[in-house]
């Protein structure tokens, strides 16, 4: 790309758009997409309102290019690489509520044209997750990864959920860890936070190495169907079921 020439007609007109799209991101943070209007943006910029037209054409328009131009979260790398670059994202907008980006998902909530404006970069957010996924199905688990990321920094921050507004970062963040990973690990992908293992049948089944409702115990995976009793009890008598016969010990009877 060829960098326009100091003062040329060129270097004016990337001057005078770049200072459009800088008012009409400050005046869509704080006015909202639908009370914002092409005069607005043109007094904070310091032009005519025919100019912003000339450059931009509608107000929709303006919004793609605003939002075209704030930068996207980096996601690359291998999958474990990937989940920690995008939970280091989402962290820091728990911890600082973000307000730029919440005027658009506000904006895009409320207004369909808003919501088309915003469309394109979702897409570029998603196509990055896509590449970090090595699956068939990875537009279908880069699109829930993102709506997931959406729902929880909406709810934080705009619908202000009790439990969700108040939590510790951290905290939300290790309990969005072991999900976030299975949605970007392929089908037969082993890493140091997931493990496959195969049923007898051949059929995949999802296990956790920690603790967590993925995980089940020895005593759990042999308990047979309808078997009601107690975990504790269950795994005792799995256990005596596997020692040899000794004079002091006592038969479990079913």
């Amino acid at each position: 790309m060829t960098t326009p020439r100091p003062g040329s007609r060129a270097e004016q007109r990337r001057r005078t758009e770049a200072r459009i799209l800088g008012a009409a991101a400050r005046v869509f943070v704080a006015d909202g997409y639908e009370r914002t209007t092409i005069r607005a943006v043109a007094s904070a910029a310091g032009v005519d309102a025919g100019l912003v037209m000339h450059y931009f054409g509608s107000k929709q328009e303006l919004f793609r290019r605003v939002i075209d131009a704030a930068p996207l979260p980096v996601v690359s790398g291998a999958p474990e690489q990937a989940t920690e670059q995008i939970l280091t994202a989402l962290a820091d907008r728990l911890a600082s509520e973000p307000v730029a980006s919440l005027t658009i998902f506000r904006s895009m909530l409320t207004n369909p044209e808003a919501a088309s404006a915003a469309s394109a970069a979702t897409a570029r957010y998603q196509a990055q997750i896509i590449q970090a996924i090595p699956s068939d199905d990875a537009g279908l688990r880069a699109a829930i990864t993102s709506a997931i990321i959406l729902g929880i920094t909406v709810s934080r921050h705009l619908i202000k959920s009790d439990e969700l507004a108040s939590a510790d970062p951290a905290q939300v963040i290790r309990l969005l860890r072991p999900c976030v990973l299975s949605l970007m690990a392929c089908p037969d992908h082993s890493g140091p936070a997931l493990a496959r293992q195969r049923s007898p049948d051949g059929s995949g089944q999802l296990a956790n190495d920690g603790p967590g409702l993925l995980s089940r115990s020895p005593a759990q995976a042999t308990r047979a169907p309808g078997d009601r009793r107690r975990p504790h009890a269950a795994s005792q008598a799995t256990s005596e079921s596997l020692l040899p016969n000794r004079p002091y010990g006592r038969s479990v009877t079913h």
